[in-house]
C-alpha cells in the first residue's frame, strides 16, 4: 500500500513539472515590455507600422511590427503618440511582431 501511494505521488509530480516545463518552453518565443515609444513608422499601404519601444526595465530599444488593423487606426489618429507609455507583448520571430500593442494606462 505505502509503495502504490508513493508511486502515485511520484506520477503526479512528474506530470506537473512535465507541464510546467512544457509551458516555460512555449512561451519562450513571447516577450513583454513596458515603456514609452521614441518613433513611429507607418507603411505607405498602412497596412503595418513600426514601431520603436524603450525597454522600461534594460533601457534597450526595441522595433516592433505592428499588423492589427485597430492599433494601426490608434496610430494613425495620433491616440497612440511618441513618448506615450505603451504595454506591449509580441512575438520574438526575428521581425517582434505584436500581439498586443496598447497604452499603460488603458486606451
Amino acid at each position: 500500500m505505502q509503495s502504490k501511494l508513493s508511486a502515485i505521488i511520484f506520477s503526479a509530480v512528474l506530470a506537473v513539472s512535465t507541464l510546467a516545463f512544457a509551458g516555460n518552453a512555449a512561451a519562450q518565443g513571447e516577450a513583454r515590455l513596458l515603456g514609452p515609444v521614441s518613433a513611429i513608422t507607418i507603411a505607405p499601404d498602412g497596412k503595418s507600422a513600426t514601431a520603436v519601444v524603450t525597454d522600461g526595465k534594460t533601457k534597450e530599444a526595441v522595433t516592433i511590427l505592428i499588423t492589427d488593423d485597430l492599433t494601426i487606426d490608434k496610430l494613425k489618429t495620433k491616440v497612440i503618440n511618441n513618448g506615450d507609455e505603451i504595454r506591449a507583448r509580441y512575438m520574438k520571430d526575428g521581425k517582434n511582431t505584436s500581439k498586443s500593442f496598447k497604452k499603460a494606462a488603458g486606451c
